[in-house]
């Protein structure tokens, strides 16, 4: 835990019982109860701050379950979403219209970010219509630090990390992702790095064209960027390959598109994760929102970040923009956190969801990482076994900005690239998995390399001899998951 993370516990622990429960984005004080205490608190002595008010109507997703293709899955979802939210809100956003107030309307999740004073808030905390208002702050992404060092230009064959997950193996049976669509929501991309430009969909050899292909939640930028570097070196785990023997991608003959949800500290906010999810289930031209298009949706979704509720992250609002995720038949990859080696640290949206792929990190040696963490999830009180999954996260070697490599980057960040990449390679050797996360869960699970407790410093057992909460069902194994 960082020393930022450290002090609003202990000052949230400090508090009276009632005030704001620990871990979570509680309701205190006036406008019903209705109101998270980050917005009472941005909102006092007269201060406008950023909301996100929640309708109580939420769209029905479980008959997307019911559809057999990925096409047919992610329209109905597109569609069910919309068709509520345009049903909705047409009261809210008249009103604020009328006050002159910005906004911002979503229908991943039924929800309008707007940005008011207490007036504002206690007035839309007072509708019917509405269930909460959640805040919006800029929250600590928790992801690794970058000590990567530099590498040179020379070509390093295929990385340790990919081996390892025996992505190589399907390679030699002619199974390199090619057909299919991985993306990640992060801190940007840059697009025509040698070890990604060939595999941008965006670019057809000759010209870029990023309609359908990127999206900038932070500063709209129209044209993939990455100021910070996380964003770039996770999708080049998915894909990265310049051709000329720096092969650091699990699924080199797949396409990527991204969504940039982090600034370029590596900082969000809750309506940022929310537009990138939004774009990857139905992607839209360049800054073009309301021309969303689901058959352009990825296979799979990597997002290396985690959103605290302690620092005003909703637990039901995320978990719902999963949840649509699933139900539109991509496979959401989540980081599990870097908060290990305790039990029960695995604690924040999104890896702690049942609708999540949640995913440790192992060292070359398969050991669990000492910073990897841990299950049970007990914030919500379910008890869930996380992690689902392990793969390599401990000095890895990746893409940069600058069409450069560095070696050294650590964390569950860079190990859940390997899932949302290793999607596409079971995909093309068994499409009648495709759309079905499910299955596609389960293949993995089951086909998962089982390790052994002594490997472990700071074990947590599961339920099951070959499912735990240190390791999930232990390290991914393509090869196997595919059925060869």
């Amino acid at each position: 835990m960082n020393l930022r993370r450290f002090l609003l516990a202990v000052l949230l622990f400090a508090l009276p019982a009632g005030v704001v429960p620990l871990g979570w984005s509680a309701s205190t004080g006036s406008s019903n109860g209705k109101v998270s205490w980050r917005v009472l608190a941005d909102t006092a002595n007269g201060a406008q701050a950023e909301a996100l008010v929640v309708l109580k109507e939420q769209a029905d997703l479980s008959p997307a379950y019911t559809f057999k293709t990925k096409v047919e899955k992610g329209t109905f979802v597109y569609n069910a979403l919309r068709t509520v939210a345009n049903r909705t809100q047409g009261p809210i956003l008249s009103l604020l219209k009328q006050r002159g107030v910005a906004y911002q309307s979503f229908y991943i999740v039924n929800m309008i970010k707007v940005t008011g004073d207490r007036n504002l808030i206690d007035e839309l905390a007072a509708r019917a219509d509405v269930a909460r208002i959640d805040a919006n702050p800029l929250i600590n992404a928790g992801l690794p630090s970058t000590e990567g060092k530099p590498t040179d230009y020379a070509a390093q064959g295929i990385e340790w990390n990919v081996s390892q997950v025996k992505a190589p193996d399907l390679w030699n049976l002619g199974y390199t992702g090619t057909g299919l669509v991985v993306s990640g929501a992060d801190t940007g991309v840059q697009w025509d790095h040698p070890a990604l430009k060939n595999h941008y969909r965006g670019w057809n050899g000759q010209q870029a064209n990023h309609d359908y292909n990127w999206d900038d939640a932070v500063d709209h930028s129209t044209a993939p960027m990455d100021p910070h570097g996380h964003g770039t070196f996770t999708v080049s785990e998915e894909v990265g390959d310049d051709g000329n023997g720096n092969q650091i991608g699990v699924a080199p003959g797949a396409k990527w598109i991204a969504c940039r949800n982090m600034d370029s500290g590596g900082n969000g906010k809750p309506a940022w994760y929310t537009e990138c999810f939004q774009f990857l289930i139905a992607p839209w031209p360049i800054n073009q929102p309301d021309k969303g298009d689901p058959s352009k949706a990825p296979d799979s979704i990597n997002n290396s970040w985690v959103c605290p509720p302690s620092e005003g992250c909703n637990y039901d609002t995320l978990k719902s923009i999963v949840d649509a995720v699933r139900a539109a038949g991509i496979v959401p990859a989540m980081a599990a956190g870097n908060d290990g080696p305790n039990c029960s640290t695995i604690m924040y949206p999104p890896a702690i969801y049942s609708s999540a792929v949640s995913v440790g990190a192992l060292d070359r040696s398969n050991h669990i990482a000492s910073f990897s963490s841990r299950g049970p999830v007990t914030v919500d009180g379910s008890n869930r076994t996380k992690p689902d999954l392990s793969a390599p996260g401990v000095s890895i070697r990746g893409a940069v900005p600058g069409n450069g490599y560095q070696s050294g980057w650590s964390g569950t960040s860079m190990a859940a690239p390997h899932v949302a990449g290793g999607v596409a390679l079971l995909w093309q050797a068994n499409p009648s998995l495709i759309g079905d996360v499910g299955q596609t869960e389960l293949a993995m699970e089951h086909a998962a390399t089982h390790l052994a407790p002594v490997t472990a410093v700071g074990y947590c057992r599961g339920p099951l001899i070959l499912q735990d909460n240190t390791f999930g069902w232990g390290l991914l194994n393509l090869l196997k998951a595919a059925g060869h």
